[in-house]
């Protein structure tokens, strides 16, 4: 005969414990990685709490600062089938928690058995029982004003019953609203359950400051900043650039790399392997002789010019944002002091990078593998620690999917237990799991494919997927139509109108986009070679003088266009984003919805560089708070120009020799003057 000895359901430490909490939300991989939001947001947290029977179940949201000690609570309110639905608010930068709990309230289950029970002796023996539970919760208030307010309902409730009165009037007693109201507030939770996500005691969240969900990015290399042939920039130059970059309105001015420059194995204009004697190299190929990831490339400038141009920088209103490259030229002093840090080729020479056919001889990648890693991890996050204390507080960082996944998230968790502000921007074209993985272990934000989405099919699928997938509680997107090593086929060939529509396509589709510049706004669009996507004369390998002031500069398009974002809170979010339909494949439409619909913004962008395109326009006036044949004015932030359009299909038009794209403000409420009619 065989026995069996019961095995208690995962998670069971009491019995008597009958609620269930299921579905919690919002949540990453169950709670194993953190959501992410920014400071002031309100986070709405929903959870199926149910249990057998016809108790009532209650259930309060808590929350708090990461480690903080005790919880703050907040009653969860019903939606309907078992859902229901609490908030709170974060007001300080770093991690914060929160749960569910819920319990069978024997209160609740008791006042809603009353209010149905008729039977008078039914009805006097269930107002004793009430009493005693109104009882129980005047000792949990411990003493005070309320206590005494509870005993007291008690003690008329049960000398009610005993005295005979009739239903009404040990209703009218039991029910009252105000006293019940304070008996609810001393709950039995004897019972309660707190759910523990399966990856953790309490789901993460991380606050970061608002740059971190909206950002406009302007890169340029310091090296190319002196604006006369043929010399090297230096910080000093920069400094002249930055009413430039505020004047277009950007709010993040991107340098490549700022340290000294490998001359072993250096790269030549356009790439080659055999560099001139006046050839720059790369600022990738990171280090000399002079030092590595905390030295300053000599022609630049001091450390001192440098704290000096982020001075100058936030007079601005900007911020300099520095790239990180963990990767080291031939003669970067590592390769010297830590040789161990890198991998060996058969013939015992160190392993350059290399992504076949893709060769990087002046790069040699890092060995995540090796057995010291923790010291190669100690210099790494290093790196970021030294530049932090000089007052950087944004990093982009280079290929960070060629390293350790755990490695990024133990740096920017060190990173971020001191400094808070601190922003990641992760470069890291790759499968789209990789992305997805580095944003959940901490980069604030992730580049995308918005790079070569150019069809109104994919680019409508691509920014659904990032609005509207698991991906919108941790993937913010930041979108580049151009970088230094991408020069999109598009911008090959598309000409002046293609440049000011996938700009202002990164602009409006995305809270944060950036360009490389002034190649972009100066349209630079010959490439290496055909079929290719490197530049010719590409800034990577050489210093480049550009003429700012051409009149064929998009500057001026570009600045109407960051205006437009600061000013419409509806674009400095990738929440209500919503494709609209329009009758032509070549015309693309969507709305950006502010919280509330109190902003709300209308884009529709020509996708044909060549020839004007025209279509009908379909929206939901209920979706945007409009009467069904409501009047409502566009105001197109680009041109200036208002339309009076009506109902819910609208007809437009855009030659992409003139402005290929609308940017337009719904103005919805009119008011009348004079005789005259106005939209607000």
């Amino acid at each position: 005969m065989s026995t069996r000895q019961a095995v208690m359901p995962v998670g069971l430490d009491d019995g008597r414990i009958r609620v269930v909490i299921e579905r919690v939300t919002p949540a990453v991989d169950d709670g194993r990685f953190p959501i992410k939001r920014v400071l002031g947001d309100t986070i709405r947290v929903e959870a199926d709490c149910l249990a057998d029977g016809h108790d009532v179940v209650a259930c309060v949201l808590l929350w708090r600062r990461a480690g903080a000690g005790a919880w703050s609570r907040t009653p969860m309110l019903p939606m309907g089938n078992d859902r229901w639905h609490a908030s709170f608010s974060v007001d300080q930068l770093g991690g914060w928690e929160y749960t569910v709990s819920a319990w069978v309230d024997p209160f609740l289950s008791w006042r809603s058995d009353f209010r149905r029970r008729v039977d008078p002796d039914d009805v006097r023996m269930a107002a004793l029982g009430g009493a005693a539970l109104v009882q129980e919760a005047a000792t949990r208030a411990g003493g005070g004003a309320e206590a005494g307010l509870l005993l007291a309902w008690a003690d008329e409730l049960a000398a009610a019953a005993v005295a005979g009165a009739d239903v009404a009037e040990l209703q009218r007693i039991g029910l009252d609203e105000a006293r019940s109201r304070i008996a609810q507030g001393f709950p039995d939770l004897r019972h309660a359950l707190v759910h523990r996500p399966g990856a953790a005691a309490s789901y993460p969240v991380t606050v970061e400051r608002v740059r971190a969900r909206c950002s406009s990015w302007y890169e340029f290399f310091p090296r190319s900043a002196a604006g006369v042939p043929g010399r090297h920039g230096s910080f000093a130059d920069c400094e002249a650039w930055l009413p430039y970059v505020q004047r277009m309105g950007f709010d993040v001015v991107y340098f490549p790399p700022i340290h000294p420059i490998g001359r072993v194995r250096r790269k030549g204009r356009n790439n080659t392997l055999d560099p001139r004697p006046d050839d720059v190299g790369s600022p990738w190929a990171v280090g000399a002789a002079e030092g590595g990831h905390d030295a300053i490339l000599n022609e630049l400038g001091t450390l001192a010019d440098f704290q000096r141009l982020l001075q100058r920088a936030g007079e601005h209103g900007l911020e300099i944002a520095l790239d990180i490259a963990f990767q080291c030229s031939p003669d970067h002093p590592w390769v010297r002091q830590h040789p161990e840090w890198f991998r060996r080729r058969a013939d015992g020479s160190i392993q350059y990078a290399e992504n076949p056919p893709k060769k990087y001889q002046d790069i040699y990648p890092f060995d995540f593998e090796t057995p010291h890693w923790r010291a190669l991890w100690q210099a790494l996050v290093g790196v970021f620690e030294y530049w932090v204390a000089q007052g950087v507080r944004i990093f982009r960082v280079d290929n960070p999917h060629t390293k350790a996944f755990p490695f990024w998230e133990w740096a920017i968790a060190r990173i971020r237990a001191h400094s808070p502000d601190v922003i990641f921007l992760s470069e890291a074209f790759t499968r789209p799991k990789v992305m997805h993985r580095l944003a959940k272990i901490g980069f604030s934000q992730s580049y995308t494919y918005f790079t070569w989405r150019n069809t109104k099919r994919e680019l409508t699928a691509y920014f659904t997927e990032l609005t509207q997938g698991p991906g919108r509680e941790y993937f913010r997107p930041n979108a580049w139509p151009n970088t230094p090593d991408i020069l999109p086929e598009a911008l090959q060939f598309g000409g002046r109108a293609v440049f000011m529509s996938r700009v202002a396509l990164a602009a409006t589709l995305a809270a944060s986009y950036g360009i490389y510049g002034p190649a972009f706004e100066l349209l630079e669009h010959r490439a290496l070679r055909a079929g290719g996507e490197e530049y010719l004369d590409s800034e990577k390998f050489e210093l480049r003088s550009w003429a700012r002031d051409s009149p064929e500069s998009l500057a001026d398009f570009i600045a109407v266009l960051n205006c437009a974002r600061r000013d419409n809170p509806a674009l400095q979010s990738d929440a209500g984003l919503h494709f609209l339909r329009i009758d032509n494949e070549q015309l693309i439409a969507y709305a950006k919805v502010s919280a509330e619909r109190s902003n709300i913004v209308v884009c529709v962008v020509n996708l044909d560089p060549h020839h004007t395109q025209s279509g009908w326009l379909e929206i939901d006036p209920d979706a945007f708070g409009l009467e069904p044949q409501q009047a409502y004015q566009m105001h197109d932030l680009i041109t200036g120009a208002h339309f009076l359009w009506s109902g819910a299909r609208n007809y437009v038009s855009l030659d992409p020799a003139r402005c290929p794209v609308h940017v337009m403000q719904l103005r919805a409420r009119m008011r009348r003057e004079n005789d005259f009619d106005y939209f607000l």
